[in-house]
């Protein structure tokens, strides 16, 4: 079918969804010109090893990880157990470069004090910040352990998004009269009237 102009000229038909006029590369090509490798290998080993870790987690580990998951300290995501090099962090937050390790009491003997400055070593390497606590300092000084952590989230991502139901409630503006009214009114359930309350 033919489409025309007001004035009568014909225009050639519109190609059909997913396809254009041509000049552009094939999906296959985009795909593969895009594809991004990882900056640091992880071998199956690691993996199992980390995920083996995250399922036995020890009691500091589960209490500061209450603390960290689902974006809880100042809008940071965390994960747990994470490989980086040829070692396992306890936590890592990507968007600050930021890695926390737990020491138990064999971590405080000289040779597990070299194992330990050798692993900063490699993860710092890598452009990431190493935060040491002792198992002691989370069960005993939890907020103090917290607040060290906060600081060093805004000092390297000052710029962390709000997690989203916080930013809409912070992106929707006061209203008066009339508008206020409709905005109560384009809130309401539609689907189920008898049920709906107006929101504020």
């Amino acid at each position: 079918m033919m489409t025309t102009t007001a004035d009568g000229h014909a225009l050639p038909p519109l190609p059909f969804a997913g396809e254009g006029w041509g000049g552009g590369a094939s999906a296959r090509e985009i795909a593969m010109a895009e594809k991004k490798e990882p900056t640091w290998k992880v071998s199956s080993k690691l993996r199992s090893n980390a995920r083996a870790l995250r399922k036995n987690s020890t009691d500091t580990e589960r209490i500061l990880w209450s603390e960290l998951r689902d974006h809880r300290l100042n809008g940071a995501g965390f994960r747990r157990q994470v490989p980086i090099g040829s070692y396992i962090a306890d936590f890592m937050c990507h968007t600050a470069k930021l890695v926390i390790e737990l020491d138990g009491g064999q971590h405080f003997s000289d040779r597990g004090e070299q194992t330990d400055a050798a692993r900063s070593a490699l993860i710092e390497a890598k452009g990431f910040q190493v935060l040491r606590f002792g198992n002691h300092d989370v069960m005993t000084n939890r907020a103090g352990v917290l607040e060290t952590i906060a600081a060093a989230i805004e000092a390297r991502a000052p710029t962390l998004t709000l997690p989203r139901k916080r930013e809409r409630e912070r992106s929707v503006p006061v209203r008066s009269g009339r508008a206020r009214s409709s905005a109560r009114l384009a809130s309401m359930c539609w689907a189920h009237p008898r049920c709906c309350r107006w929101r504020s």
